[in-house]
């Protein structure tokens, strides 16, 4: 009963914690100045002519309407930034969700166009409630300890599937190789659609191809040329209008796979509905594109912070990604994350605060209204916006952060190649960035599970030097071992493991682990360390503890344990098997300790002295 209500008073206190803000907005329209409003409405229509197309290009890619990715722009930018902490995040449609959406829904062929169309809404809706709820549990925290080079394998991979999916347009074989993977069983991955692209060389058409490739081409070379420029709308609008001209004068053109129009009747709010059967189908990848919205979302912010001395909440921007995900979800778009395009261009435009997001959404809405009123979108060819996908997707291929990834650690390159290499094999991408972030996790507990053991005597001045494996100990009899780095689950057998190997040496009969640097002992490692004691209880050897911190006391005494190091001690007369760490004499409490070791073995072989200097306290 007594574990139930502390069990009870700790989720009480999580949940009353730093819970997210309601209206975080409201503080900077308190502070807002007309100078501010200057800033932010240049940054916004720079945002706006850039977020119109993307969020087309997104919706391609996720092979949904491409008006799905215009309302997600708009309702995202709109939403976010009043309960968001992060001035420069712009959300909305990303590289990495819309093709882990497309993934997950080409890998199940039976779910026509209506059905899934019908469970996009259901798919938001479940993002923006797993959102909220973990922010309200401070998931965000968690996501720091995952490895950067997950993400860099992950969207090295997703360029390469982007492209492969974008060439079915320029190559003018949509439907050719749509019938191509239908009629075979094997998995729909990178390396089947390439061989199956290949087979269908005598279908390529070089009206698309050509268009495709020259969007291409123009786009990469305004992008490097005229940084400056939106390079995406200018490129998109151009390649439209010289294939509206070639569509007049050649008939070869005039079979180019257009977008097919939209109108307002098909953009009715609807909530989404609900079955035991969609939300079992939808769980999974409903958590990875949760679990990797929140780490874009993050990891942009934390990115424009460093540069703008901000200080954004990982959990309140989880909690505004949520809420944009559950208002865009009665509208039927696209997931939103935190674009790093849109982003880095907000903040390089001179964004002063989140008020730049909500007149970006304002521009949008005239921008959408636009495409409604004239007949835009049936004159944008499928390769030209294909071409402008793919020069989207070689962006996400960045060297630097490739080569720094594969680098820097042996480990940090493992998890780079088997994400990348699962990201091109597996047909659910979610898998292939679970299986990520499983292997960083695993290799980051290896590698922290090792605590360094290292034995130490007292020197003639006083002091503790670390013992060389080539000398012996002064005393046989008694041996000091410090032990330092994490001591949690991961760590218990090494710790148990090591320890024995020196308690196997025969002359040994006192132990005296010096604890001072070693942090998180959990019951895994406390139940070894009961292990070692009775150990060498059995053979009429002692185990001393020095340096215990308070933590590690309040650890030692609640799970019994204490009890366990202290028994064969005659209490009342002061004498104890475990020795508190003084800060102001890092070495106080190790020498306690072999006094008690000496008189445990009934000698009085030296005249033990401490020598304190405080530079000495690190090697210590």
């Amino acid at each position: 009963m007594n574990y139930s209500r502390k069990i009870l008073r700790s989720l009480q206190q999580l949940f009353r914690e730093n819970q997210p803000q309601l209206f975080p907005l409201g503080e900077t329209l308190r502070h807002y100045s007309l100078k501010d409003a200057r800033y932010d409405f240049r940054a916004a229509l720079n945002v706006a002519l850039l977020a119109l197309p993307q969020g087309m290009a997104y919706a391609a890619i996720a092979d949904l309407p491409i008006y799905y990715g215009i309302i997600c722009s708009i309702i995202a930018a709109l939403i976010a930034p009043i309960f968001s902490s992060s001035k420069h995040t712009i959300l909305g449609p990303t590289n990495a969700t819309a093709f882990m959406l497309f993934s997950f829904f080409n890998v199940h062929p039976e779910i026509d166009v209506a059905t899934k169309l019908s469970l996009i809404p259901v798919l938001v809706f479940m993002v923006g409630v797993f959102s909220i709820v973990g922010a309200y549990l401070k998931c965000a925290d968690l996501i720091q300890y995952v490895s950067r080079s997950v993400l860099v394998g992950y969207l090295t991979g997703a360029a390469f599937l982007i492209m492969t999916g974008q060439f079915k347009h320029i190559l003018g074989v949509s439907s050719e190789l749509t019938s191509a993977l239908n009629a075979t069983d094997a998995p729909r991955n990178f390396f089947i659609t390439i061989q199956k692209l290949g087979t269908l060389w005598r279908d390529y058409q070089w009206p698309p191809i050509l268009l495709g490739l020259g969007t291409l081409a123009t786009y990469l070379f305004l992008q490097k040329k005229l940084p400056a420029i939106p390079a995406f709308s200018i490129t998109l609008a151009l390649s439209s209008l010289i294939a509206l001209a070639l569509r007049s004068f050649s008939e070869s053109f005039a079979t180019l796979d257009m977008f097919q129009t939209f109108s307002a009747e098909a953009i009715t709010p609807a909530l989404p509905t609900f079955t035991l059967s969609s939300f079992t189908l939808l769980l999974g990848v409903a958590f990875s594109i949760t679990f990797l919205a929140s780490l874009e979302n993050t990891v942009m912010a934390k990115n424009l912070s460093s540069r703008s001395g901000d200080r954004p909440d990982g959990n309140q921007d989880m909690f505004a990604l949520g809420l944009a995900n559950l208002c865009s979800s009665f509208l039927c778009p696209m997931p939103a994350s935190g674009s790093l395009t849109r982003s880095a261009l907000n903040f390089e435009s001179g964004a002063r605060t989140s008020v730049a997001s909500i007149l970006n959404a304002l521009f949008c809405i005239a921008g959408f209204l636009l495409l409604l009123s004239f007949p835009i979108v049936s004159n944008i060819p499928k390769s030209a916006l294909a071409g402008l996908v793919v020069g989207i997707a070689i962006s996400l291929v960045n060297r630097h952060n490739i080569r720094i990834c594969l680098y820097s650690t042996k480990d940090d390159a493992i998890v780079i190649i088997v994400t990348f290499l699962a990201t091109l094999l597996m047909t659910r991408l979610d898998y292939a960035i679970f299986l990520g972030v499983a292997l960083s996790i695993t290799l980051f507990l290896r590698k922290a599970s090792r605590p360094h053991l290292v034995e130490y005597e007292m020197n003639d001045e006083g002091t503790l030097r670390e013992l060389a494996k080539k000398d012996h100990r002064a005393n046989p009899a008694i041996s000091i071992v410090h032990v330092e780095g994490e001591l949690f689950f991961g760590a218990a057998d090494l710790f148990r493991s090591q320890v024995q190997l020196t308690a196997n040496d025969p002359n040994l009969k006192v132990i005296i682990l010096r604890l001072k640097n070693a942090r998180h002992l959990d019951a895994t490692s406390v139940m070894a360390m009961e292990d070692l004691v009775e150990f060498m209880r059995k053979t009429g050897r002692h185990v001393l503890v020095s340096g215990a911190t308070r933590d590690l006391y309040k650890v030692l005494k609640a799970s019994g344990t204490l009890d366990v190091i202290q028994q064969g001690c005659r209490r009342e007369e002061g004498e104890t098997n475990l020795f508190i760490y003084s800060p102001s004499n890092p070495n106080l409490s190790t020498r306690d300790a072999l006094i008690r070791a000496q008189h445990l073995l009934g000698t009085e072989e030296a005249d033990i002295k401490i020598y304190y200097d405080p530079n000495q306290e690190k090697k210590a």
